[in-house]
């Protein structure tokens, strides 16, 4: 476990500090803990709640969106810096903006990493060294981008949708 870091679809906070819920048990001081979130474009959000970092979540405390709650997530894998990352469908409930912050926050977390992602999104895995196309549980297709765009019916259809889909929001 020390090994693999996880950001799941389904975020998790604890009803505790902002601070508390970005070091989550791991020995890190203060200054690691902002850099973290300032590396999962989540600082300048805790900055502006009423105790910062001292802010209590949950039922006591405030509320933040899916997206937010994400980048906590993220925070948390920066900081405990394992060389291997999980990320499945991180970005699945983000609003366009924070899936952008998302996105920002990966080029920083996935360096000198092994890198999995769990994603239907697919422009979250476009720039990916290997993607796999599974259909019901089988391997059908594995490659870059382009290359299965040119090789794979059902990567194909899968990014046409995902084209049109993305043409209905704007």
């Amino acid at each position: 476990m020390q090994l693999v870091s996880f950001v799941f679809q389904d975020s998790f906070m604890f009803q505790d500090t902002m601070f508390e819920n970005i070091r989550m048990g791991l020995d890190k001081n203060k200054q690691e803990i902002e850099d973290a979130a300032r590396a999962a474009q989540i600082h300048d959000l805790i900055m502006d709640l009423p105790n910062g970092y001292e802010t209590l979540f949950g039922q006591s405390g405030v509320h933040l969106s899916g997206g937010e709650q994400q980048r906590f997530q993220l925070a948390r894998a920066i900081l405990k810096n394992a060389p291997i990352l999980i990320l499945d469908e991180a970005t699945a409930f983000s609003d366009p903006e924070n899936e952008f912050k998302i996105q920002q926050a990966f080029s920083q977390l996935i360096q000198d990493k092994t890198v999995l992602i769990i994603a239907h999104r697919l422009s979250t895995i476009t720039d990916a060294d290997k993607i796999m196309v599974f259909d019901q549980g089988n391997l059908i297709a594995e490659g870059k981008h382009d290359a299965l765009l040119s090789k794979s019916e059902l990567y194909q259809r899968m990014w046409h949708a995902h084209v049109r889909a993305k043409e209905f929001v704007l």
